[in-house]
């Protein structure tokens, strides 16, 4: 199996139905820290991506986030900031739904905020925007961030509500 097969088996073993893959392995053999690093640090933009549906999922790993930050080459570390932080803010916005799904979560702590540059503190909507705007500048890259972002939120989303 390669090793982005072995992630994405991960992610299915975690309950994080975002990339379709080989869930044949029920039970996780990495640990959450080595998940998140490796997520974060993949070519494969899907794979880094996912880290958004996994802290949606997982809200717990937090920690493991913050541990995970203090590992990884400054690109990496964007990816990690950007993408957990944006999970926070759907964390907000889907709230509801989120419940309906997985009951009652840990709320994720704002970890990257400040260390982004980015106010959490407004409405979600407005703080998402400012994510993606900053987002596009610090990466260099000009991709529609938000539309990436609400991507990978609703796909984990709509997925676990069909086969809830």
């Amino acid at each position: 199996m390669e090793f982005e097969d072995q992630l994405v088996s991960e992610l299915w073993a975690r309950d994080v139905r975002f990339l379709m893959g080989d869930s044949s392995n029920p039970t996780p053999s990495l640990t959450p820290e080595i998940l998140i690093k490796s997520l974060a640090e993949s070519s494969d933009a899907r794979l880094r991506l996912s880290l958004i549906p996994l802290f949606l999922r997982c809200p717990e790993l937090s920690s493991e986030a913050e541990e995970a930050d203090k590992f990884l080459s400054a690109n990496a570390q964007v990816t990690l900031r950007f993408y957990y932080t944006a999970a926070l803010l759907f964390q907000k916005k889907y709230q509801a739904r989120l419940l309906k799904l997985f009951g009652s979560q840990t709320e994720l702590p704002d970890l990257f905020s400040k260390k982004i540059s980015v106010d959490i503190t407004k409405a979600y909507e407005n703080s998402l925007f400012e994510l993606a705007k900053q987002h596009q500048s610090l990466s260099g890259q000009p991709i529609n961030w938000l539309g990436t972002y609400e991507h990978a939120a609703q796909r984990l989303i709509q997925y676990m509500e069909k086969f809830k």
